[in-house]
Parts: structure tokens; C-alpha cells; sequence
């Protein structure tokens, strides 16, 4: 298919068989050298029987043969259609008022660090700032740089959606007790081509109105601010950072479609037990999933049971390991289910 020249006239087809190349590309190769290295195996182990010296690397063949073996079970594992796509990301204050919204500016740090670090780019798409300089609402466009879902932005974030629990004294507590506050985070795989995601503009319920905060001169005195209700979902989408009624819209249908994508692939999630068992990935947005305690310098993961004490890191974008622990749950979750399915 990547040898006929009419696919890559077609953007979006292109984009997706490059992605389902790059996928097969992973499993060709892990299964070539897992059959290279059983027909070591087999040719060592005739050997042995008239050379003794060939008995002695028997051993380490062996367990070349089994970590290959692991590695091609596990990419064989069905994955998320979603896993190489970018993300839209929404950050905001939840339980704990001011120190609440610090706290979601630092988470919104956090990730802008761990995406630099991956080689991702990253866009403020929306925010609504809080008086103490944190964020009472923000909205993150994250977009990856490859077409192998292994690397996808989606497959690194999607476990992110949740409640973040924060324990540190606020910078607003003039007697130097530990509080305890929220951050919520939202994670939607963003829609790659407008067509993909069907939105009739009959299902749509525009209106604006005049921004508020800082934005400059057209701040109060235009109705550029647009807030979007997609009729059949109920899903609200309001945006007033850019200077233009048009690039308001534009930008809130960006965030609908994404939204409206989710929805549609919770559902089949919710219909499909096999995978709503084996996610980690929670479809509950008022879960607690992980605990920043500063006091200790401790990150909790409550669904995976990783604890490090490396928060000043992991504050910084040093984000990776935590990430690779849902990862790795995840995948030992489908295993288990893929077992059982197959009795």
C-alpha cells in the first residue's frame, strides 16, 4: 500500500497505514529474532551431545530465546486503535481553592517538561488564570513526532485522566501545616482529520459573547469569546483565548471533536468487557489515582502500587517511570484477560 503513489495524495489514509506499518514493522522484527535465536538454540543443543563446550552456552541461549519470546508476546497484544494519536489535555482545580489551582499550574509544568523531553510539541490551546498565578482551568495540545504506536502520545498518556492528590504546605499557610488538595486531568486522543469525527452543524448550539480577563483591547469590547453545545451528547466547549471569534470557534470545535471521540470509544469500551476489564485506564473521572506528597518527596501511584521518592524529579518532567508502571500494568491486565479468554 506505501508503494502506490495515489495513498499519499490522501493525507489522513497515509498517516494511518504508516502507522499500521510501523506497528507490523515492531512484531516482524521481534519475531525474526526470536527465530534466529531458536534456531541457534536448536543447532546448539544438537552439538552439545559431541561437544561439551556447546552444553555450556545452552544456558544463556535459552534465556535469549525466552526474553525474545516475551517481548513478541507482548507486542502481539491487541492494541489501542488510539495509541498513536496526539492528545488534547485539560488540567483543572478541583478540592482546596487557591492551593488547588497552583497545583494545577505545577501539574501543567510537569507535563510540558515530560513532553520536551520526548520530543513533543506543545500548545496552550485555552487557560483561566487564578489570582495567585496558578490555573483554575487550562487546555494542552500535545502532538508526537512518530508514527510507531508504541511512541504515540495517547499510549504514553491516556493513564493520566483522574484526580492528582497534592500533600504540601501552601504557600497561602502562614502556620506551616500540610493540606491536602486536587487537580483533576481529562486526556482525549485528538481527532486527526475533521471528517473523521461526523458533527452535523444542525447538532450544534453556538453562542458568544464578550471575553473576560487579560487578552488585550478586544477584552470587554467584542463578542469574541464562543462557547459551542454539541446537542446529542450535552458536551459544552467554551474558549476565549484568541483575539478572533473565528479562531475561538475554530479552536473549540478542535476540543469537541476530540471530546465527542471519547465518548464514542467509552462506549465501545463499556460494551466490550474484555477490554474494560483489562484497562487501567479508568473511565471514572472522580478516581483518585496518584498522591504528590511534598513533605516526603514521595509520588504514589494507587493503581499500579508504584512509590518512588524522587518528586522533585518527577515535578520536573522525570514523568517516565511512572508512566512505564501503567504501562506495564496495563499490559499484564490484557495478558491475564487474553489467558483466560483462550481456556
Amino acid at each position: 500500500m506505501l508503494a502506490d503513489p495515489s495513498l499519499h495524495s490522501d493525507p489522513a489514509r497515509s498517516k494511518k497505514v504508516n502507522r499500521r506499518y510501523a506497528e507490523l514493522a515492531r512484531i516482524v522484527a521481534s519475531y525474526h529474532l526470536w527465530q534466529q535465536q531458536s534456531d541457534d538454540l536448536s543447532a546448539a543443543t544438537e552439538m552439545a551431545v559431541e561437544d561439551v563446550s556447546f552444553a555450556e552456552e545452552l544456558p544463556e541461549l535459552q534465556a535469549s530465546v525466552d526474553e525474545s519470546s516475551e517481548r513478541l508476546r507482548r507486542l502481539l497484544i491487541p492494541r489501542d486503535p488510539n495509541d498513536a494519536r496526539d492528545v488534547i489535555m485539560e488540567i483543572k482545580m478541583g478540592e482546596g481553592g487557591a492551593e488547588s489551582a497552583l497545583f494545577a499550574a505545577d501539574l501543567l509544568r510537569m507535563y510540558l517538561h515530560y513532553a520536551e523531553s520526548k520530543k513533543w510539541k506543545t500548545e496552550i490551546i485555552e487557560q483561566t488564570s487564578s489570582d495567585l498565578g496558578g490555573f483554575k482551568d487550562v487546555q494542552l495540545a500535545i502532538k508526537g513526532s512518530s508514527n510507531d504506536p508504541a511512541q504515540g502520545v495517547w499510549a504514553h498518556l491516556k493513564y493520566e485522566g483522574g484526580v492528582h492528590r497534592v500533600q504540601r504546605v501552601p504557600a497561602t499557610e502562614s502556620q506551616g501545616r500540610i493540606h491536602t488538595s486536587a487537580a483533576g486531568v481529562l486526556v482525549f486522543p485528538e481527532v486527526d482529520e475533521p471528517e473523521e469525527v461526523e458533527i452535523s452543524q444542525n447538532d450544534l448550539k453556538i453562542d458568544v459573547y464578550r471575553s473576560s480577563g487579560p487578552g488585550g483591547q478586544s477584552v470587554n469590547t467584542t463578542d469574541s469569546a464562543v462557547r459551542i453545545t454539541h446537542l446529542p451528547t450535552g458536551i459544552v466547549v467554551a474558549m476565549q483565548n484568541e483575539k478572533s471569534q473565528l479562531q475561538n470557534r475554530e479552536a473549540g470545535m478542535r476540543v469537541l471533536r476530540a471530546r465527542v471521540l471519547a465518548r464514542q470509544q467509552e462506549e465501545l469500551d463499556a460494551a466490550a468487557s474484555l477490554v474494560r476489564k483489562s484497562q487501567i485506564r479508568t473511565m471514572d473521572r472522580s478516581e483518585r489515582i496518584r498522591t504528590y506528597n511534598f513533605p516526603e518527596n514521595r509520588i504514589a501511584d494507587h493503581r499500579t502500587g508504584y512509590k518512588a521518592y524522587n518528586l522533585d524529579a518527577v515535578m520536573n518532567g522525570a514523568l517516565e517511570a511512572v508512566v512505564v508502571s501503567c504501562i506495564q500494568a496495563d499490559e499484564e491486565a490484557r495478558l491475564a484477560d487474553l489467558g483466560d479468554t483462550s481456556q
